[in-house]
């Protein structure tokens, strides 16, 4: 199980449009956020990271760099990209199920073709989103079991502006016994 203020595991993937991702090396002001993604096959997916698209200047505007991730191909990741139609935001693909799991991603066998008449790959990731400070500790960790019911990247954007103001330290540190 990942912890806030305790450091993320490594991730590193190729990206569509600026060569290969190090979240170590990423140097964003305040953070970087981290959007896993089912993969092309996923409709919601798609909305979804519209409205990433959409807000990524924002967030850059609060010190913070933005990624989606999938296990997609290099293929499928383009017509994802397309899909999406945002070309600041960064596209990572070929991400490893086992660097998922370290994420503590959940993984899906496929269920076929999908409503939009697209093949689910044997096995992928179920989506999570991640925000992840320079010094490579978590501050904020979603992570979903299904497509549906994700964090409002719009909601986002407006708490980083309390969160920045008042140096709002990460939650659910704690370890120790209850």
């Amino acid at each position: 199980m990942l912890v806030p203020r305790q450091p993320v595991p490594g991730l590193t993937v190729e990206t569509l449009s600026s060569g290969t991702f190090d979240l170590s090396k990423d140097n964003a002001d305040f953070a970087t956020l981290v959007v896993f993604y089912r993969g092309l096959h996923c409709p919601i997916c798609a909305t979804y990271l519209k409205e990433l698209g959409r807000l990524t200047a924002d967030f850059a505007a609060k010190g913070v760099k933005t990624i989606a991730i999938s296990s997609d191909d290099k293929d499928r990741a383009e017509k994802m990209a397309e899909k999406v139609g945002h070309a600041d935001l960064r596209f990572g693909y070929d991400l490893p199920l086992s660097v998922a799991r370290e994420w503590g991603l959940y993984v899906s066998t496929s269920r076929g073709t999908t409503s939009i008449g697209i093949e689910e790959p044997a096995l992928f990731s179920e989506p999570g989103v991640f925000l992840v400070r320079p010094d490579g500790t978590l501050y904020f960790a979603s992570v979903q079991t299904m497509p549906f019911v994700r964090p409002h990247f719009q909601e986002m954007v407006g708490a980083l502006d309390f969160v920045q103001k008042n140096d709002y330290p990460a939650r659910g540190e704690y370890t120790g016994a209850v």
